[in-house]
């Protein structure tokens, strides 16, 4: 497989993207021009470029709910011409893609299916660096967190509407944060002084109700309820629920899903969805698979894969990734 050599000028290196590429690379290369790999998270395009270079007979369909991204990335990748295709959609919304878009790639993976998908959950590189986004807490900016800024609640929203006991189980849930109670105590008590509205003022709160001592051992106070917030905003467990079963459905034979996990809940749900798929529904002490029970599916990762020491020493933002990838291996 050829490696890519050229060195961006679009910010981030992608998260092991040698190691993405070869995931995928058996059916992409064994189909050829006729190809489709849907990069599910677009954000800058770092991975699709990457993957329309190494399969240089590939089709690449991205999808980004941040317009933002979506056009930055379609600029980046015009070079590519018709083997690119961007569209406009949160990556749950693929089914309808499938099903309904548009053009010559959809109507290749309608008719093909897909061979290669990539999910890259979580903030990109380039919308923690867009300080104005509000997903960073080291730095004071507006309390919005949403990956599609035109649409739906934000971070300040959550904080100044939810009731205590629905911003505890976010913080807890979704941050697994030991005092959500606690900090959603506090927070209610400040905003009845004043509404939030910039990230300043809620990290200095995390500062005031963290106890000490968790301070100094567990990493920046505010980390947790970030990640919480931003995951409650983008409602971001829910459209992983719902696109797993879209993606494994849209897989032809011997085509691969990756998910790249940056938080436990995430890989959570890949996981128990990937188990399942893999296992047959033979009721046990029998010696063969029933007809129709034998799974479609088989894991390609061995658990989840980790970044290599190299890897987190060159790209700082791969340690806490788990990837799992997923192979169909018959039809119905």
């Amino acid at each position: 497989m050829e490696k890519h050599s050229t060195e961006s000028n679009h910010g981030h290196t992608p998260v092991m993207r040698e190691r993405m590429a070869a995931l995928i690379a058996g059916k992409v290369q064994a189909m050829g021009e006729r190809a489709v790999i849907i990069d599910a998270t677009l954000g800058a395009g770092g991975h699709s470029e990457f993957f329309l270079t190494t399969f240089p007979l590939a089709n690449v369909i991205g999808l980004d709910r941040d317009e933002a991204a979506l056009n930055g990335a379609r600029d980046r990748l015009a070079v590519f011409g018709g083997r690119f295709l961007g569209i406009g959609t949160r990556f749950d919304g693929l089914a309808d893609i499938l099903a309904h878009g548009e053009g010559e790639l959809v109507q290749l993976a309608r008719d093909q299916g897909i061979s290669g998908a990539l999910f890259d959950l979580g903030v990109s590189s380039m919308q923690l660096d867009q300080l104005e986004r509000g997903f960073a807490y080291r730095a004071d900016a507006p309390l919005d967190m949403r990956m599609d800024p035109t649409s739906g609640i934000t971070a300040a929203d959550v904080l100044n509407t939810y009731s205590h006991g629905d911003l505890a189980r976010v913080l807890k849930t979704y941050g697994d944060e030991r005092f959500a109670g606690k900090i959603a105590s506090a927070v209610l008590r400040e905003r009845e002084k004043e509404p939030f509205t910039t990230s300043a003022r809620l990290v200095e709160l995390l500062y005031q109700t963290i106890p000490a001592a968790t301070r100094r051992t567990g990493g920046h106070p505010a980390k947790r309820t970030f990640q919480a917030l931003r995951v409650e905003v983008n409602n971001e467990l829910e459209s992983l629920e719902r696109v797993l079963p879209q993606i494994t459905g849209a897989l032809n034979v011997g085509g691969r899903a990756v998910f790249m996990s940056y938080q436990s809940h995430e890989d959570k749900l890949v996981k128990k969805y990937f188990t399942e798929l893999t296992t047959s529904t033979t009721p046990p002490g029998l010696p063969v698979d029933l007809p129709g029970t034998a799974p479609l599916f088989k894991q390609v990762t061995r658990g989840a894969e980790t970044a290599s020491e190299r890897e987190i020493e060159d790209n700082p933002r791969a340690a806490p990734v788990r990837v799992r990838a997923i192979e169909r291996i018959a039809e119905k």
